[in-house]
């Protein structure tokens, strides 16, 4: 098979690809974690054997599942902290935009973040997501901890800390909007502040590095 064939048949099977995953994102709106192989292949027009053929198996499909929302967040999330304003605005922004995206769609999150606790009506068990959040959650804790490291002078031992408010920031956030999207008992607004408080100590003093855009 020639080169330019052999191009667009990979363009191709991953057109299919991006097909099958806008597919499966729509019955994870409509089921969240109860989502089945079965209703993801109905959705697209095709058979489960066809499913398997694209990603292997359920966790391949969720893995894909997961990197496609989850660049989408990090993106979001970076477009915060470079957003107008001092050092606690942009933190604010920050905190807002996750808590945000997690309040737009929260069946996308409770199906990447919460195992499935019933079985879906066709008799096939829903994903198991339970053991796929924690590299999740590692994959933004490293995100943040780049940014941190790249913006502020943290002495040193700045790369290790860095990492260490990456993972910290995002097991706050992660663990203070599981609470506040299930039982809303404060607004968005009272969350961000309360998040932002916790975090001004060390973080409001550091220095930025030099010809960094800051923190």
């Amino acid at each position: 098979m020639e080169t330019g064939q052999r191009q667009d048949q990979r363009t191709a099977t991953e057109r299919r690809r991006q097909e099958l995953l806008e597919a499966a994102d729509r019955v994870v709106l409509r089921d969240g974690p109860e989502a089945s192989m079965n209703a993801i292949a109905a959705e697209a027009g095709i058979t489960k054997p066809i499913l398997y053929r694209h990603f292997g198996d359920k966790s391949g499909l969720y893995r894909a599942l997961a990197k496609r929302h989850t660049d989408a967040l990090l993106a979001t999330l970076r477009t915060a902290l470079d957003s107008p304003g001092d050092r606690r605005d942009r933190v604010e922004a920050t905190l807002h935009a996750y808590l945000s995206a997690i309040e737009t769609r929260p069946q996308v999150y409770r199906f990447l973040m919460h195992p499935a606790e019933t079985p879906p009506s066709d008799g096939e068990k829903g994903f198991d997501v339970g053991r796929h959040s924690v590299p999740l959650l590692r994959r933004m804790g490293e995100d943040l901890a780049e940014v941190i490291a790249e913006r502020l002078d943290l002495g040193p031992d700045g790369h290790q800390v860095a990492r260490a408010w990456g993972h910290g920031i995002v097991g706050m956030m992660y663990a203070a909007g599981d609470w506040w999207l299930s039982e809303r008992q404060i607004s968005r607004d009272q969350l961000v502040r309360s998040l932002a408080d916790l975090l001004w100590g060390r973080l409001a003093a550091a220095g930025d590095k030099a010809g960094s855009p800051g923190f």
